[in-house]
């Protein structure tokens, strides 16, 4: 995915300067200069369109259609969420790691938004709307999940500091074997039985061997490596709608007959890790470039993962209702934050926190 975003904004920069050698030769200098200031926000507002298009349309299919996205099956659900984190691992090499341990506090800040403040963030929705038993359930555990991929492309529309959010989602991700089960254990096994143990092998099974196999494959298998990136942006691209459309077709029928009373909830918690996650790197005085990206970290993180854990884990089907309104909420939440972000640009004196 990464090497596919950083190409585009290569081919996007050189023609920003042919556009500047080519005014020279035109007479209507200030129209060239309005095209030329539009031409990246354009792409990428198709970019965003095109995207969340795909996430909206696997929303309705799964709404209306269901049957033709709920022959997902839970093990083949697990083997696809497998192969996207596979994927993220093959972006990643051992120098990532030496970066975040170059950057301990810029990423214990986003660790901490992500494993601390979101969590509890989730339990304080729940309690405020007296939530049934197994949608608060539901609702801490999508809140105590590890960063999720459309994290670093949000943060790369919104002009936020890229490596810092590659870092983050790493880090979170390699946390979640312990932190997801342990903090669903802790802030939810007074509503529900929580089997710890459980989600914990399970998370290692999704999350944490395929990442670590894509980095090891990137480090010893460069060039094998290379090859299997080329494709794994658009096959990256068709799973994410299908994992987005199987969990709403799968709670199709609850979402007709509950919507309002699940997705405020879901909505409020996204809005609120978005900013909190922002005013709390303000106040650690964070730059805006910085901020924007533990914002964006914080409020998106893998929907997908905590339906399945709940789909494995949770005899109540309501469990995993809240991971299902999270996927399409997280999406649509975060493009937009992006978008407007990207519009009103960075300040010209912006400080960077992070050190390469």
């Amino acid at each position: 995915m990464y090497p596919v975003i950083f190409r585009r904004a290569c081919l996007w920069q050189l023609s920003m300067k042919k556009l500047s050698s080519w005014r020279a030769r035109l007479p209507n200098l200030a129209s060239m200069k309005k095209l030329s200031s539009c031409l990246p926000l354009f792409s990428l507002s198709g970019y965003v369109v095109r995207k969340y298009m795909k996430v909206m349309l696997g929303t309705v299919i799964g709404i209306y259609k269901p049957a033709m996205v709920t022959w997902l099956s839970t093990d083949l659900f697990t083997v696809l969420l497998g192969f996207l984190m596979l994927s993220m691992g093959l972006t990643l090499t051992f120098e990532d790691f030496r970066r975040c341990l170059r950057n301990p506090w810029t990423v214990g800040v986003g660790f901490l938004a992500q494993y601390l403040i979101k969590p509890l963030l989730g339990l304080a929705i729940a309690s405020t709307l007296n939530l049934s038993a197994p949608l608060a359930t539901g609702l801490i555990l999508v809140s105590c999940c590890p960063g999720g991929q459309a994290s670093n492309v949000a943060t790369y529309i919104s002009k936020g500091n890229v490596a810092l959010s590659v870092l983050m989602t790493t880090c979170s991700t390699i946390g979640a074997i312990i932190m997801t089960p342990l903090l669903t254990k802790l802030l939810a096994g007074q509503l529900v039985p929580v089997d710890a143990a459980g989600l914990a092998i399970s998370t290692f099974q999704v999350v944490l061997l395929p990442t670590v196999l894509g980095v090891l494959a990137h480090e010893y298998f460069p060039k094998f490596t290379d090859r299997i990136i080329s494709v794994t942006p658009l096959i990256g691209v068709l799973l994410t709608t299908l994992l987005c459309a199987s969990p709403i077709g799968q709670v199709a029928d609850v979402l007709k007959t509950q919507g309002a009373q699940l997705i405020i909830p879901v909505a409020l918690l996204h809005a609120a890790a978005f900013g909190i996650g922002y005013f709390l790197s303000r106040l650690c005085t964070f730059g805006e470039s910085t901020s924007r990206t533990v914002s964006i970290e914080c409020g998106m993180q893998s929907s997908a993962l905590g339906f399945l854990l709940a789909q494995k884990h949770f005899t109540n089907p309501l469990v995993a209702v809240p991971s299902a309104v999270s996927v399409v909420a997280m999406a649509l939440g975060g493009s937009a934050l992006a978008v407007y972000w990207r519009n009103i640009g960075l300040p010209a004196n912006d400080k960077d926190d992070f050190k390469e």
